[in-house]
C-alpha cells in the first residue's frame, strides 16, 4: 500500500512545527513531502487565527492541503473530509511525493488512517433546526436511550457530533459499525507533553493569537454575515469570543474560561489518541 505519515496529539503539543521539521528533513534527502491538514476547523475560509492555522512564513515553503476549503457558514463533514484528503494525498502519491497527514481531530484522523468507511446520511435540516435547541446533556440523553453504542463512543462535549449521531441514528435505527477499509501504510507519530507544560503552552499560544487580532478576526467574521450562533458551533475559541461579543460574558472572563475548556479538550484528544494509537 502506498505510504502515509500521520502526526497526531493534543493541540499545543508541536504538531504543526514538527509536520513542517521533518518535511523539511526529508527534503535534504531529495524526498518531497507535502502536509495534508486533519483539522476540524482549519477547512473554513476565515477562521485563521481562531483555528490556529500556520502561517505562510510558518510554512517555509512546504505544501499544505485542507486548509480554507470551506464556507463557515456551512457544515463540514468528516465523510467530506475523508473524500478531500484521499484526493489531495492521491495527487501527493501521483507526483511521487511523501504525504504527511497532520492534526488533532480525531475523527477525522481515523477515517484515513483507518479506512473507516462512513454511512452516507444526507443532513436534515427539519431535524437539526429542533436539535441545535436542546442542550447538550439533553442531546447526549437523546442519544443515549436510541443507540446506547453510539453514545459510548461519541464526544458528549461536541454539540455537532451529538446532533450529527442523533441524525445518523433516526435515519438508520443506529449508527452502523466501522467497515474498516485500509487504504494505506500508515506510519504514526503520536507526541504529547507533560501536563504543565503542555498548560503554558495553551496559555502563551491562546495570548499570542489574541494579540495578533483573534477578537478582531472573529467580528470581521460575523459582519461579514456569519451568526453567533453558527460562530458557537465553530469550536471553542469562536464560541467563547462570540460570547464576549455578544456582551454576555467579559474579556477577562472569556480569556480564562477559554483557556480552561482548551485544556480539558486537550485531555480528551489525549485519551482518544491513546485508545487508538498507544
Amino acid at each position: 500500500m502506498p505510504p502515509l505519515i500521520a502526526i497526531v496529539g493534543p493541540t499545543s503539543s508541536g504538531k504543526t512545527g514538527l509536520s513542517i521539521d521533518l518535511a523539511r528533513e526529508f527534503k535534504k534527502q531529495g524526498i518531497v513531502a507535502e502536509i495534508v491538514s486533519a483539522d476540524s476547523r482549519q477547512v473554513y475560509r476565515g477562521l485563521d487565527l481562531l483555528s490556529g492555522k500556520a502561517t505562510k512564513r510558518e510554512m517555509r515553503g512546504i505544501p499544505h492541503h485542507l486548509l480554507d476549503v470551506a464556507d463557515p457558514a456551512r457544515t463540514y463533514s468528516v465523510v467530506r473530509f475523508k473524500r478531500d484528503a484521499e484526493r489531495a494525498i492521491a495527487g501527493i502519491h501521483k507526483h511521487g511525493h511523501l504525504p504527511i497527514l497532520v492534526g488533532g481531530t480525531g475523527f477525522y484522523i481515523d477515517a484515513v488512517t483507518k479506512g473507516i468507511v462512513l454511512p452516507e446520511v444526507p443532513a436534515n435540516k427539519t431535524l437539526r433546526k429542533k436539535l441545535e435547541a436542546l442542550p447538550i446533556e439533553k442531546l447526549f440523553a437523546m442519544l443515549k436511550k436510541l443507540d446506547p453504542a453510539r453514545a459510548k463512543t461519541v464526544d458528549n462535549k461536541n454539540p455537532v457530533r451529538l446532533v450529527r449521531a442523533i441524525e445518523i441514528t433516526t435515519a438508520l435505527g443506529s449508527v452502523p459499525p466501522a467497515t474498516i477499509k485500509p487504504k494505506y501504510e500508515v506510519i504514526t507519530i503520536a507526541i504529547d507533553l507533560p501536563d504543565e507544560e503542555l498548560k503554558k503552552k495553551i496559555h502563551t499560544r491562546l495570548l499570542a493569537r489574541i494579540r495578533s487580532g483573534m477578537i478582531a478576526e472573529a467580528r470581521r467574521l460575523h459582519e461579514q454575515g456569519l451568526s453567533y450562533k453558527r460562530m458557537e458551533e465553530l469550536g471553542l475559541e469562536s464560541r467563547y469570543i462570540a460570547m464576549h461579543l455578544q456582551g454576555k460574558i467579559t474579556k477577562a472572563d472569556m480569556l480564562r474560561e477559554l483557556e480552561t475548556a482548551i485544556w480539558h479538550y486537550a485531555k480528551r484528544q489525549r485519551t482518544w489518541f491513546k485508545k487508538n494509537y498507544s
